[in-house]
């Protein structure tokens, strides 16, 4: 799922900052221990000296420390030289105490030493040291909280300044969402004091002048070549109706003219029908209006009556109510005659149609004796579900092209009661 920038560099600010405080936290917690247990360790090694001195100035005060009291000190006699330590051992041991009935951490160093008359003594002293876990919980809270100071403060200028600086990105973004292929003019570009946006803003505006060039380009190639190759198509028409009319033809020279005027009336039906398509394609039906589908049903009927009693064709309509929308009229009618125009031509005979109309929805049904078609291509270009050579399968893509310009609109195609089934239906 995408996010939008300003939020992808917030996530990004939140855990980095958070990864960086949690380093950062450890580190501090690691150096300040430290710091902590060397202050100590100085402050023993200093009292081991004083403890030292004034038992050679009063050495009856051996015999006052043989149990920890008031000093936190015990001075007891060695009786193997040997064992006396010649250097400081610290330690970190808990020791229970009776005054807050718990146990407290405490530093201990334990050496000895020599008294006046060469009598080695062991010495041990103890101190009172920070409580590890109050010291950690103390440090979490804190960082917690400078931690939310921080990222509410930075979500809050971002809020503000990413939005301020962000602006004419978002409105380069907007202006391309209503831009129309086409239409050079329906992008407005935005002016900004910031070198990238400009940059951007320049490149799309040329990116689109000279998109829009090209198409200019090609949609008057397409209607000029569509144009030209009507006139030799309808002249070879013309030429061969003549060439039918000679007395003289074998049959199977005849045949061979017929076939050769279907083809040409295959070319000329491709030929509008691609000019269609590459006029749908080109907006070239931009305009909108409030359009009544039945009355354009109705004006359909009337073009296709002839070929409707030829056929033998049994036309039923049901109207519930008018389908009504905003659109293109020439799209809905090229719409309609492409779906009524399919109804005729694949309808068996005598066959029936069956039109029903409603207020979000429109079908067009028709007998048929080829079953059920490809839902999954019967509106591609050139699928022909029932391989008439007549057809140049481009009617119902036709049909799905104009659908898809309006996103309100839809298709649906089934099967059933061996009648083939096109219903148009308002998206709710």
């Amino acid at each position: 799922m995408a996010i939008s920038i300003k939020n992808y560099t917030n996530r990004f600010i939140v855990v980095t900052i958070l990864i960086v405080m949690a380093l950062w936290a450890a580190m501090f917690y690691a150096v300040i221990m430290e710091e902590v247990y060397d202050n100590i360790d100085d402050g023993l090694k200093n009292q081991k000296i004083l403890i030292i001195r004034e038992v050679y100035r009063k050495p009856e005060l051996i015999a006052e420390s043989t149990e920890f009291g008031v000093n936190q000190f015990v001075i007891r006699p060695v009786e193997n030289a040997t064992e006396v330590l010649d250097e400081n051992v610290f330690s970190k041991e808990l020791i229970y105490m009776p005054y807050d009935k718990e146990e407290e951490p405490y530093r201990i160093l334990r050496t000895g030493f020599y008294d006046a008359t060469g009598k080695p003594y062991y010495l041990e002293i103890r101190t009172s040291t920070v409580e590890e876990d109050d010291f950690l919980m103390d440090l979490a809270i804190s960082l917690l909280a400078l931690y939310s100071v921080i990222v509410l403060s930075i979500l809050f200028i971002n809020y503000f300044m990413m939005g301020h600086a962000w602006k004419p990105f978002n409105q380069i973004l907007k202006n391309l969402s209503q831009y129309r292929f086409g239409k050079a003019d329906s992008f407005v570009a935005v002016d900004s004091q910031v070198r990238e946006f400009k940059d951007l803003n320049n490149h799309i505006s040329d990116m689109i002048q000279q998109n829009e060039k090209v198409f200019d380009s090609q949609k008057r190639f397409l209607e000029n070549a569509a144009h030209e190759l009507q006139t030799p198509l309808a002249v070879s028409i013309n030429k061969l109706e003549f060439v039918l009319e000679n007395a003289s033809l074998s049959e199977e020279d005849m045949i061979r003219v017929v076939e050769a005027k279907r083809s040409l009336q295959r070319m000329v039906s491709l030929n509008k029908s691609l000019l269609t398509l590459s006029r749908i394609n080109n907006q070239q039906y931009a305009s909108q209006e409030e359009v009544h589908m039945q009355a354009i049903v109705d004006h359909a009927l009337t073009d296709y009556e002839d070929l409707i009693a030829y056929k033998d064709i049994q036309v039923d309509q049901e109207i519930v109510s008018d389908f009504v929308l905003m659109a293109n009229r020439d799209l809905m009618q090229i719409l309609v005659s492409n779906l009524l125009s399919n109804a005729v031509k694949y309808n068996t005979q005598p066959g029936k149609i069956r039109i029903t109309m409603r207020a979000d929805s429109f079908t067009i049904a028709n007998t048929s004796a080829d079953g059920a078609l490809n839902p999954n291509y019967i509106f591609e270009r050139f699928y022909k579900g029932s391989q008439d050579h007549n057809s140049n399968g481009l009617g119902l893509s036709i049909v799905q092209t104009i659908l898809d310009k309006y996103s309100f609109l839809v298709i649906e195609y089934r099967y059933e009661n061996n009648m083939q089934v096109f219903e148009v239906k308002k998206l709710m």
